[in-house]
C-alpha cells in the first residue's frame, strides 16, 4: 500500500520550504498568491489530505477556524441572505460557519450560542434576542469576538450593524400621507424586537409630524408570520371604519397583506423587499434593505476583530432605499367605498 503523501511531499512537489506548505494548509495570510496556488495544485495532484483534527491540537489555544452565525429565522428570506453572505466572507478567508435559529427567544439563543463555544469557535455573529446580556460577556470573557448585525444588545458593548428602521419607515408613512392616505394601519411582529419597535417609532413620528393621532385600532403587533398577518389584514379589512392603507414591518407580515388581498383594494408598502415582489398585480412598493451588505458588513469586522483589531466598538448604519412601485398610490375610497 502506497504511503500517504506529506506535506514534505508537498513542499517538494511545489518547490516551496514545508514553512510554506504549513502556512498555505493553515490558510495564513502571507504566501504569495502565485505560491499558494502551486502549493494547492501540488496538494491536488498527491492527494494529500489535511489533517484538521491533529492540526487543531497543535494549534492549541490558537484559533478553530470557525465561526457561529445565530439569526431569528433561518427560514426568512432576508435572515438567508444575510446568512449566505456572511457564509461567502468566511469561505473566502477558509472558516467554516455553523448556522442556528433562535425564533427570537432568549433560552434557544443561549442553547445555540453555547453548542457553538463547545466547538470553539472565534466568533460569533449574532442577531440578538431581548435576553441577558451577561451570558455573552462571559463567552467574550473567554475570548470569543461578538457581532451584531440586524439590531443592536442591550448591555454589550460590541460591533453592531444596522440600518436606520426609523428613516425608512417615515419615508414609506410619508409617501402614503402624500397620496392622501390619513388611515394608515401599522402590521408589526412583536414589539420587543429592536427592529420593529425602531421601524413603529418611525410610523408614529410620521404621523405625529404629519398631525395625525396614531389610532390604536389601526395597530398589529405581535405578527409572527404570514399567515397571522393575513388574519389580522382581513379583520381590519371587515371593520366598520378600515383603513384605506397598510403599511407592514417586514415581508412576511407584507405577504401576508397581499395574501389577505389588501394590495388590490387598499394602498399597500411593506419593509423588506422580497422575490417577485415587482412581478405581483400591483407590484409591491418596499422599503429596501440589503441583507447582503449587513451580512458582509459583520463578517468583515468580524474576522478584523479576530485578527487583532481591538479598537472601539463600532456602530455601522446603512441607508435604506424605497422603491415605488405603485402599490401606495393606490387612490383614496370615497367614503364608504371601501366595502
Amino acid at each position: 500500500m502506497a504511503a500517504r503523501p506529506t506535506m514534505k511531499d508537498v513542499a517538494k512537489t511545489a518547490g516551496v520550504s514545508l514553512m510554506t506548505v504549513s502556512r498555505v494548509v493553515a490558510g495564513e495570510a502571507g504566501v504569495a498568491p502565485q505560491t499558494a496556488a502551486r502549493v494547492e495544485e501540488a496538494i491536488r495532484a498527491l492527494g494529500y489530505q489535511r489533517n484538521d483534527i491533529a492540526r487543531n491540537l497543535r494549534r492549541k489555544a490558537q484559533d478553530s477556524r470557525t465561526i457561529g452565525l445565530v439569526v431569528d429565522d433561518l427560514a426568512n428570506p432576508f435572515f438567508s441572505a444575510l446568512a449566505r453572505s456572511v457564509e461567502d466572507e468566511a469561505y473566502r478567508r477558509g472558516f467554516l460557519v455553523l448556522v442556528g435559529s433562535t425564533n427570537d427567544d432568549p433560552r434557544r439563543e443561549r442553547d445555540v450560542v453555547s453548542a457553538f463555544s463547545a466547538r470553539q469557535v472565534d466568533g460569533l455573529v449574532l442577531v440578538p434576542t431581548g435576553g441577558n446580556r451577561a451570558f455573552f460577556r462571559a463567552q467574550m470573557a473567554r475570548g470569543v469576538k461578538v457581532v451584531c448585525v440586524d439590531r443592536p444588545a442591550t448591555g454589550l458593548d460590541v460591533d453592531c450593524i444596522a440600518v436606520d428602521n426609523r428613516a425608512g419607515t417615515a419615508t414609506a408613512i410619508r409617501h402614503l400621507l402624500n397620496h392622501g392616505h390619513t388611515r394608515i394601519a401599522y402590521l408589526g411582529d412583536r414589539q420587543e424586537i429592536w427592529t420593529q419597535h425602531e421601524r413603529f417609532v418611525g410610523y408614529t413620528e410620521a404621523m405625529t409630524a404629519a398631525g395625525l393621532e396614531v389610532d390604536s385600532l389601526l395597530i398589529r403587533h405581535g405578527l409572527r408570520g404570514h399567515r397571522e398577518a393575513a388574519a389580522a389584514v382581513a379583520d381590519m379589512m371587515a371593520g366598520p371604519n378600515p383603513p384605506t392603507a397598510f403599511f407592514s414591518g417586514n415581508d412576511l407580515v407584507t405577504l401576508g397583506a397581499v395574501e389577505a388581498g389588501a394590495s388590490r383594494r387598499f394602498a399597500l408598502v411593506g419593509f423588506d423587499d422580497f422575490v417577485l415582489a415587482d412581478k405581483l398585480d400591483p407590484p409591491i412598493s418596499v422599503v429596501s434593505q440589503d441583507p447582503a451588505a449587513l451580512g458582509r458588513t459583520a463578517a468583515q469586522l468580524l474576522f478584523g476583530r479576530i485578527d487583532g483589531d481591538d479598537a472601539a466598538p463600532r456602530s455601522v448604519v446603512l441607508a435604506t432605499r424605497f422603491i415605488d412601485r405603485g402599490s401606495g398610490g393606490m387612490a383614496v375610497p370615497p367614503a364608504g367605498g371601501v366595502g
